[in-house]
């Protein structure tokens, strides 16, 4: 074991004369506590390291262990619904225990007893990731909850980790062991031993391999139509989200973490205020899974970094979490990891490079900010396992731009590397518009890889006569002319303020309030109803369905002789505004026939308008048309 004494240290920072041979982000242990530290820099007879616990008390000629290891974490089957820290240590206290901090250098073992049942034998060749035997939690309580989880109960098969392989030496007979207990003894091909438990241990720095990375052609459905039906994330992609101050950010996190398609959530919160990690503590334990009718917390795994924690620990965090989420994958599964903020990670990397003494680049930010966000980003992936199966790893990171400003570093970097920009916007939610997220702002490159899938969603919940009438690809029509529709309100407000709204064209007031119900009926959501929090697929296709339908016969009508004013006063327009909140889809059968109601209803409407423009109603010099305002 290398060893070494403090000459140095300044906050989470610290030099050391070496008395061995340390090697480049190796784990230390510092000082009588044992603080857990990593090595950063390696100089002639001299380490610099950043140590992820409180350095107080820290002096010169403190001794400085080397483990010999990359800085690593324990994964294994006690993860989900764990509450951890930066370092993956667990946070959770047995109930009726007082509240306590960890102490500095803990290693807050975990205390599981599983029952291990066998499936290979002494002789047999394993490869990596092969399946050896199958775990259950020894607590009857805990095993039913792993038994009811769908997919999740794939997650206790117990199997060699990544980077071992060989010929079975010994196999634990059927029975109760620690989690970390040896279960199978295997001779890789240079005759070397290894013992293999139910856990092991991973390099946080280094990507978990897998067989193939595979195109996704399918989106994460968030449950969030503004997103779902506009901007979607694929499966294994890469998604963004900037605002400002008081934008909504964390709740549309912990929305997405609600609601999402994933079969396991990995929640980080990084650097965030304590009060805002309460209450996802608080809250994620009493919520109910809608797949499985089981707490949501059974498939949840937090990690909690607040940002009164030590700032290097802050840096550490993002790894362990994305390092989790690939663990979970490899198990087969698709894992979706809300980061929140990793604008609070990259001022934990400015803090620490200072005190490096390097040379600030853009913003103050270290000149490798660039090259961290790409590292994490580009782990995000849907693959093929080393065992074979198809996992995801889906980040969704926060970003929080200075005053709003998308043109900082920290953004303007993170739009290099993601595929999904969702912007969230001020002015929207101080209207509190929710979620805020501006359309003309945002963008998806995922949307092409999805239309298919999409496409599907539409054939499925429509008639013959609209996907005769439709075409090509529906869900793609629609988002154009959804798009177009909110890129011609925002001009016409643009000139209404300039001319006012009432000296506007008849088709163009029209356009406003046709924008207007859309932004309304669709693209707003209560995060606070029970009906309106969570769209699905199909709900959201019958929607934009049916507001494509009303655009279309107020055009028509127009062209008819009807009045914008007369169409806006439709008593219909109120249900469509609120058929978000009026129509729920726990019963499809009774979902359908409620949008199929409306849809008779609208048409009815419609077919009353058939009165001519009167004069009185037209401004003078002005008609029904789509003439455009000139100028002098």
């Amino acid at each position: 074991m290398s060893r070494g004494r403090i000459v140095w240290i300044s906050g989470p920072v610290l030099r050391a004369a070496t008395e061995g041979p340390f090697r480049l982000r190796e784990s230390i242990r510092v000082g009588d506590a044992g603080l857990l530290g990593e090595v950063i820099r390696l100089q002639e007879g001299e380490i610099v390291a950043q140590v992820y616990e409180d350095t107080t008390g820290l002096r010169p000629a403190m001794a400085v262990e080397g483990s010999g290891a990359l800085l690593s974490i324990l994964l294994g089957p006690h993860l989900l619904g764990g509450i951890f820290d930066g370092l993956l240590r667990p946070l959770a206290r047995a109930e009726g225990a007082p509240p306590r901090h960890i102490a500095p250098g803990a290693a807050a073992p975990v205390e599981l007893q599983l029952r291990f049942t066998p499936s290979v034998s002494p002789g047999d060749t394993l490869a990596a990731a092969a399946e050896f035997g199958r775990l259950v939690p020894a607590d009857p309580a805990a095993a039913q909850r792993a038994a009811s989880g769908m997919r999740l109960a794939r997650v206790w098969i117990a199997r060699v980790p990544p980077d071992c392989a060989g010929e079975v030496v010994a196999i634990a007979g059927p029975g109760e062991y620690a989690l970390d207990a040896p279960l199978l003894t295997l001779r890789d091909a240079g005759g070397a031993l290894r013992e293999i438990a139910a856990s092991h241990r991973w390099p946080v720095r280094t990507p978990r391999p897998v067989l193939a990375r595979l195109p996704s052609d399918e989106p994460l459905v968030t449950g969030q139509r503004i997103l779902d039906s506009l901007f979607p994330v694929a499966l294994g992609g890469k998604g963004a989200i900037p605002g400002g101050f008081g934008t909504g950010k964390t709740i549309l996190l912990e929305a997405l973490a609600k609601g999402c398609s994933a079969d396991v959530i990995v929640y980080l919160g990084c650097g965030e205020r304590g009060n805002e990690l309460a209450g996802v503590l608080e809250e994620f334990p009493q919520l109910e899974d809608p797949r499985s009718g089981r707490p949501l917390m059974e498939r949840t795994v937090v990690i909690a970094n607040t940002s009164n924690m030590p700032v290097a620990a802050r840096e550490a965090s993002i790894y362990s979490a994305v390092t989790v989420a690939e663990y979970f994958r490899d198990q087969g599964l698709h894992v979706a990891l809300m980061a929140d903020s990793t604008s609070r990670w990259a001022e934990a990397l400015r803090e620490v490079s200072g005190r490096f003494g390097e040379l600030p680049g853009e913003g103050g930010y270290p000149n490798y900010l660039s090259s961290r966000l790409a590292d994490f980003y580009e782990r995000a992936a849907k693959v093929t396992t080393l065992a074979g199966e198809t996992g995801s790893v889906t980040l969704l990171g926060s970003i929080s731009p200075p005053s709003g400003d998308f043109s900082e570093p920290v953004t303007s970097h993170t739009k290099r590397y993601v595929r999904s920009f969702w912007a969230l916007d001020a002015k929207r939610a101080q209207a509190r518009f929710y979620p805020a997220v501006n359309p003309l702002q945002s963008y998806s490159e995922d949307s092409l890889d999805c239309a298919l899938w999409w496409a599907r969603v539409y054939a499925e919940t429509t008639t013959a006569r609209a996907r005769a009438a439709s075409g090509g690809n529906e869900w793609l029509e629609l988002r154009r002319r959804v798009l177009t529709l909110l890129d011609e309100q925002a001009r016409l407000e643009r000139m209404a303020r300039i001319i006012g709204k009432d000296a506007l064209p008849a088709r163009q007031r029209l356009t406003l309030a046709n924008a207007e119900l859309l932004n309304e009926a669709f693209l707003r959501q209560s995060a606070f109803s029970e009906t309106d929090r969570y769209c699905g697929p199909e709900r959201q296709a019958s929607m934009l369905r049916l507001l494509a339908r009303h655009i279309e016969r107020a055009e028509r009508a127009l062209a008819d002789g009807a009045t914008p004013e007369a169409i806006a006063a439709l008593p219909l327009l109120r249900r469509l505004a609120r058929m978000g909140e009026e129509i729920d889809e726990h019963d499809p059968a009774t979902m359908r026939a409620g949008f199929a109601q409306l849809e008779a209803q609208l048409e009815a409407a419609f077919d009353g308008l058939t009165e001519p423009l009167s004069p009185a109603a037209v401004p003078p010099g002005q008609s029904g048309g789509s003439e455009e305002p000139t100028a002098g």
